[in-house]
């Protein structure tokens, strides 16, 4: 990935105490790992690292900083090194979508 500065064009939206206390957790366990979540285009992305900072910009919401320099939203993580994150319930109702559609077949009259 070579985006840098990893956000969402929409608003931040603020999230439970508990998506925090996971960051700051993974934070102190100093661990390397995979990070799911929405980009800036609203497609699921992911990236690899170690969460280095939380930080709270009070005009764009609150990120994770990596330690190869990506910066993520919070409220657009899917999942952050396996554990559930904000935007997870988000995903699960877009995968779910196509369970009611007719995988790609028209419906016959």
């Amino acid at each position: 990935m070579n985006n840098k500065n990893i956000s969402s064009n929409n608003a931040y939206l603020p999230v439970a105490w508990e998506y925090r206390e996971t960051v700051e957790e993974e934070i102190k366990k100093a661990r390397r790992g995979k990070i799911f979540f929405f980009n800036h285009d609203q497609q699921v992305d992911e990236a690899l690292g170690q969460v280095v900072k939380l930080e709270e910009n009070k005009s764009e919401g609150v990120f994770i900083l990596l330690d190869t320099g990506i910066r993520i939203r919070l409220d657009r993580i899917i999942t952050l090194f396996g554990k559930v994150g904000a935007a997870y319930d988000e995903y699960d109702a877009y995968a779910n979508a196509c369970m009611d559609c007719m995988g790609g077949y028209e419906k016959e009259d």
